[in-house]
């Protein structure tokens, strides 16, 4: 089978942890060590409204800088070339997934195929991806590490095939 004509329901996980906006911190990290999983799905009266990944819960722990300022004449400057100030301050204060989660979400359905997966993955810099339905519930979860499952058994089916003389 060549990789055009699979779909993000070939490589996606079925079984998908997910978290209240209520959900602490400490148990978003426990469900992703224990389900092997970048990224928790928060839902909302059965509704996808956020995620908190691997990268959230890193960036809490990482130091916050505060934007230099300076003066001239009358004028304030801000001096600042990284993530918002207020945007760091969020994630270390951060207690519950609602306080730590990226609303909206990108989403994938699962008919679309694995280079729209691919794409959306590399354009947007998200992983995972939750995979959802017409009702925007969560029918499964898209991860890299799916992907590049997907590409080392293609490819060791490729490498497999006999090469004409």
């Amino acid at each position: 089978m060549a990789i055009s004509e699979l779909t993000v329901r070939d490589v996606m996980r079925r079984e998908v942890p997910v978290a209240m906006p209520t959900t602490p911190i400490s148990e978003l990290a426990r469900l992703m060590i224990d389900h092997r999983v970048p990224g928790v799905p928060v839902i909302d009266g059965g509704e996808l409204v956020g995620i908190v990944t691997e990268g959230d819960l890193i960036q809490r722990e990482a130091r916050v800088d505060a934007p230099a300022v300076a003066t001239l004449f009358d004028a304030v400057l801000v001096a600042d070339a990284g993530t918002p100030f207020d945007e760091e301050v969020r994630h270390v204060l951060a207690s519950t997934a609602a306080d730590l989660m990226s609303s909206p979400v990108i989403s994938i359905r699962d008919f679309a195929t694995l280079s729209e997966l691919a794409t959306l993955m590399t354009q947007q810099r998200v992983n995972p991806i939750p995979v959802i339905d017409d009702a925007r519930q969560i029918v499964g979860l898209a991860t890299r590490s799916g992907l590049v499952e997907m590409i080392a058994r293609l490819e060791a089916v490729s490498d497999a095939r006999p090469v004409d003389d």
